[in-house]
């Protein structure tokens, strides 16, 4: 299965890296948010991707942020691919607007346990498992470590919010609450309870993060519910819940899901997404109507392709790692014989920590679109080997020559350990030349095949000018 796990470039800087979302910073100062297919489950993220599901859950907020914007501005610039959407960067109000129109969940498990107040909301004695409210109840919550209750009252004494702010949170969160029930009430769904992000964007309150997905909401069918109300099954990712339960061992439940148990909660997910916006999910595709996830595609090269036709980002990186300050001209001269070729550059700090380095590397092995390392470098100071020990990418030395010198090959350190390839280079132009053929992609294959044969046809005439004198 073709899945996105993970986001990492070293052109997009990360800001945060959550349990599905990872966060960064866009070249216009906006922020980046790419949904990934990662799970969590009770406070942990799965070993197992479920495929499609951050393209559900990314395009299921655009339709209910678009549905909503005229209750409540929100973040939303553009979705820039299924899995992308560049907002506006606001500031976050760590308060979660909680709205539950039914007793279940964790307020059922704690009402069953002889617990009757819940965040400042009362309930009387004798009420049944999923028993609906006579009206829309607001528990909110703090976001901290792990989400805490808390009274409005106390929100505004520990200074979490102003009495003011969260009034209109909360009145902002029973609309949305309100519409998103009325229109998922035509599709036959109950909206049974969900949470709503809020934030600050000069000075005024829109809505950030997701709206009305399996993921921050619970689903049931108005037919199932019907039929059976205590034991209606949810249409979010309880399922994959109850299979943890079902398969919990010692204490622990499983870190990763079967094939089987992965293709049913994709299933669910692509479900859910035509269920409410009465199409299939565009992206999806699947070999049979049966199982969806496990189709051919590419989520992560289509990401690539829409990040850089949206002009977020360059299909390829350079980085180049001076060893020391004294060698960080030699590292702007590759730079400059790089532009124009449409390639990320980057000039890395000089003397890094090994700590330093190892973060760094974990970004060039994992990042999203191709890259090659230049070390700037002498050959004896290790820096190219310890590079190339460390990466999964090309590295190419260039070691600053004094004018005359040239590269010593019998360099204790030119034999580079198994398994750690180094290409030595002796000057700039030719580090830049080596890294744009290393990076092997099509058009630089092109743009340099065009260049050769410039060379070549000016070779030609200097020979044939040379022969008649």
């Amino acid at each position: 299965m073709h899945t996105l796990t993970h986001f990492a470039s070293p052109q997009l800087p990360l800001l945060h890296r959550g349990k599905v979302r990872d966060s960064l910073r866009a070249p216009s100062g906006d922020r980046l948010i790419i949904v990934t297919d990662r799970l969590s489950a009770f406070d942990s993220v799965l070993e197992t991707a479920v495929p499609h599901k951050g393209a559900v859950l990314n395009g299921l907020a655009d339709f209910w942020f678009e549905k909503t914007k005229s209750i409540i501005p929100n973040h939303v610039l553009k979705l820039v691919d299924a899995n992308a959407m560049l907002v506006r960067e606001a500031q976050p109000i760590k308060v979660e607007m909680v709205v539950r129109h039914y007793l279940t969940g964790s307020m059922w498990r704690g009402y069953q346990a002889g617990q009757r107040t819940f965040s400042g909301v009362t309930l009387p004695d004798g009420l049944r498992k999923h028993q609906p409210f006579p009206e829309y109840l607001v528990t909110p919550t703090t976001k901290e470590e792990s989400d805490r209750e808390i009274t409005p009252e106390s929100l505004v004494s520990e200074g979490w919010v102003s009495q003011e702010l969260y009034e209109q949170m909360r009145a902002k969160a029973l609309a949305l609450f309100q519409v998103g029930s009325e229109l998922l009430r035509e599709k036959g769904i109950i909206l049974v309870d969900t949470k709503y992000e809020f934030g600050l964007l000069n000075g005024e309150l829109i809505l950030i993060d997701e709206i009305h997905t399996p993921d921050s909401s619970r689903f049931w069918s108005a037919d199932d519910y019907a039929r059976n109300p205590e034991g209606v099954e949810q249409m979010d990712k309880e399922y994959v819940r109850q299979w943890l339960i079902a398969n919990k061992q010692d204490g622990q439940y499983p870190r990763a899901l079967t094939p089987e148990v992965a293709r049913e909660a994709s299933r669910r997910y692509l479900d859910i997404y035509q269920r409410i916006t009465g199409q299939p999910l565009p992206t999806a595709e699947a070999d049979g109507p049966d199982a969806p996830g496990t189709g051919r595609h590419d989520a992560r090269a289509r990401l690539l392709a829409n990040l850089v036709r949206a002009g977020l980002m360059q299909d390829a990186w350079v980085s180049i790692v001076p060893g020391s300050a004294a060698d960080k001209e030699q590292g702007l001269d590759i730079c400059r014989q790089l532009q124009g070729y449409g390639v990320f550059t980057e000039l890395c700090v000089a003397q890094q920590s090994e700590e330093e380095i190892t973060n760094q590397a974990e970004e060039w092995n994992s990042s999203i679109e191709p890259g090659v390392i230049i070390a700037v470098n002498g050959l004896a100071n290790g820096l190219a080997a310890a590079l190339a020990a460390t990466v999964s990418l090309p590295v190419i030395s260039c070691p600053p020559w004094e004018a005359g010198a040239g590269p010593d090959l019998n360099s204790g350190s030119s034999a580079m350990p198994s398994g750690a390839p180094v290409l030595a280079v002796v000057s700039p132009d030719q580090a830049a030349q080596a890294a744009l053929r290393a990076l092997n992609l099509p058009r630089l294959r092109q743009r340099l095949s065009q260049e050769i044969h410039v060379t070549k046809a000016k070779l030609r005439a200097a020979k044939a000018e040379f022969r008649t004198l």
